[in-house]
């Protein structure tokens, strides 16, 4: 599909938003007192957050590469898979768009907001939290130690099986053998355009592939998900803390406690990082 940059742009704003939607909305019907939902179990969210990914990868995925993920943009650009030149942007709308999810969250949780006596269920649809922490300054050392290490972790499968189901996809080297037959498609592209059988078979293999990231997304959160959630991406969750932040308790209600800024570098940090590990061995191994 041949799109504008700026419709990229927006792309990437809505599918975030979708994650936020979806992902943390599970998090709010299973930890918010009194909804349906309460208490109902951490395959719950697992599968939010799995269809949070997969649904907006089927929508988006060949309009803006549904990155809705700071940290796979800035390690796609780093390996040179991704232009600079639309980083800052694509940045920008997936940090907003994050914000946007998480208020239509809250929008349609209010009420059990207010109803929440734990403060960390209140945090804990917005952000990751540490299972280390205990609330004391003693806890937050090993909070920050466990959580970089589950997040990098849990971010280098991620951001590496991204790749490798998106590039290395089911019926990929099929099509490119087919492509060096043809002395007239110079391009794997240009083949798939002149043959629409081809580019169908293509399509159908990348909608596969991005079937497998929602539910590689959803093994993640199921097998890394115990100590700290995981975030895996700092617009999932910066963006929701800043709103946390921000929030009255006539809103959130008297459960609202700290932001726990002290802890909001990690799943910022550790995510950028082993994204550009996992992107530039993938590059190294396979492009």
């Amino acid at each position: 599909m041949d799109v504008t940059w700026t419709v990229k742009y927006i792309t990437e704003f809505i599918a975030t938003a979708f994650l936020l939607i979806l992902g943390n909305g599970a998090v709010a019907n299973v930890d918010l007192k009194g909804t349906k939902g309460n208490n109902s179990g951490w395959v719950i969210i697992a599968l939010g957050y799995g269809f949070g990914v997969m649904m907006p990868a089927l929508m988006f995925g060949n309009v803006s590469g549904n990155h809705i993920n700071p940290a796979f943009t800035l390690g796609l650009a780093i390996s040179g898979l991704f232009p600079w030149a639309h980083v800052a942007q694509y940045i920008i709308a997936q940090v907003l768009g994050a914000i946007f999810g998480q208020l239509v969250v809250v929008m349609v949780y209010k009420p059990y907001y207010l109803k929440t006596e734990n403060p960390n269920h209140v945090l804990g649809s917005f952000s990751t939290i540490s299972a280390v922490d205990d609330g004391t300054k003693e806890s937050r050392k090993a909070s920050w130690i466990n959580g970089f290490l589950n997040e990098f972790a849990g971010s280098f499968v991620l951001f590496f099986g991204a790749l490798a189901l998106t590039k290395n996809y089911f019926g990929h080297e099929a099509i490119l053998a087919t492509v060096k037959q043809y002395a007239g498609a110079v391009t794997e592209s240009d083949f798939l355009a002149q043959n629409p059988s081809a580019s169908l078979m293509a399509g159908g293999s990348l909608a596969v592939a991005h079937i497998g990231i929602g539910f590689l997304v959803m093994t993640l959160v199921t097998s890394l998900g115990g100590p700290t959630g995981p975030g895996l991406n700092p617009a999932r969750d910066l963006g929701p803390r800043l709103v946390h932040h921000f929030l009255p308790k006539s809103v959130l209600g008297q459960a609202k406690g700290d932001s726990k800024w002290w802890y909001a570098w990690v799943p910022v940090v550790a995510p950028i990082l082993a994204s550009i590990a996992a992107v530039a061995l993938f590059k190294y191994l396979y492009l």
